[in-house]
C-alpha cells in the first residue's frame, strides 16, 4: 500500500487495528502522493493508493489504472499554525498575528505547486489578509512532512502544517492554532485500488475497514475530518 506522508501516524494505528481484526498484515509505504502517482503510472506494484490529493487517484482512474468503483474520499486534511515548545510567540492566543511577529523570520509550508497542504496554506494566508506581509518569510518543503521537519528542526520559527502531524508524538509538545476550514479549499484525500493489485480480496477488506466506524474514528483521532461523520 502506498500512503501519503500526512497519514504516517494514522496508518500505524489503522494497520494494527486491521491486523487485530482480520489477522491480515498490511505493508505500508509512506511518501509523497505526487511521487507515488508517477511511480504507479510507471507500473509500481502497489495494491492500494491513499493519496493526500484526490486529483491523483482521479487521474489514475481516468487512465484506466484503477479497479472500477473503488475510488472514494476517505478524509479531509486540516491545517494549523504550529510553533515549537520553546517558541516565545503565543500562537495559540495570537492566531494569524503570531506570524507577523518579528521573531518569526521563517514560516515553513508545503510547496503549493506540488502539495494540497501548501495550496491550502497560501489560500488561508490570502483570506486572512496577511499573505503579502509574510510571503518573504515563507520556506517550502517538498511535501507536508518536510515542511513540518523544517520547523521541528528550528530551520523555521513557525509552520503551517497538517493537524495530523501536529498531533504526532514528535510534535505534540509544540503549540498550535487550528486554521478554520472555511479559510481554504477542502484538502480532499482519496483512496483507490489499483488495477494490478495482487491481493484484491485483502485490498477490498482494507477499503471497507477505512469506511467503517472504527476506521473513521481512528482517522478523526489523528486530526482528519471524515466525510459522513458528525
Amino acid at each position: 500500500m502506498a500512503a501519503a506522508a500526512d497519514l504516517k501516524f494514522a496508518m500505524e494505528d489503522l494497520s494494527k487495528e486491521f491486523e487485530h481484526e482480520t489477522g491480515t498484515k498490511i505493508d505500508v509505504t509512506i511518501g509523497s502522493s505526487g511521487n507515488f502517482f508517477a511511480q504507479i503510472q510507471s507500473g509500481a506494484p502497489f495494491d492500494l493508493f491513499f493519496s493526500a490529493d484526490m486529483e491523483y487517484p482521479k487521474r489514475l482512474e481516468s487512465a484506466g489504472l484503477t479497479e472500477p468503483g473503488t475510488l472514494f474520499e476517505y478524509a479531509r486534511g486540516q491545517i494549523v499554525i504550529w510553533t515549537p515548545p520553546d517558541s516565545p510567540v503565543a500562537v495559540a492566543k495570537l492566531g494569524w498575528n503570531g506570524l507577523l511577529d518579528s521573531r518569526v523570520q521563517k514560516i515553513a509550508i508545503a510547496n503549493p505547486a506540488l502539495a494540497p497542504y501548501g495550496r491550502a496554506a497560501v489560500s488561508a494566508l490570502q483570506k486572512a489578509g496577511i499573505y503579502e506581509q509574510v510571503k518573504g518569510k515563507l520556506v517550502y518543503g517538498e511535501n507536508i512532512s518536510q515542511a513540518a521537519q523544517f520547523v521541528q528542526s528550528a530551520n523555521a520559527q513557525a509552520g503551517i502544517i497538517a493537524l495530523s502531524l501536529a498531533l504526532s508524538p514528535g510534535m505534540k509538545k509544540g503549540t498550535f492554532w487550528q486554521i478554520p476550514a472555511e479559510m481554504h479549499p477542502p484538502i480532499e484525500q482519496g483512496a483507490v485500488m489499483l488495477k494490478g493489485a495482487k491481493n484484491k480480496t485483502a485490498a477490498l477488506a482494507v477499503l471497507s475497514f477505512m469506511k467503517s466506524p472504527a476506521g473513521k474514528r481512528t482517522l478523526e483521532n489523528h486530526g482528519f475530518s471524515v466525510p459522513g461523520s458528525d
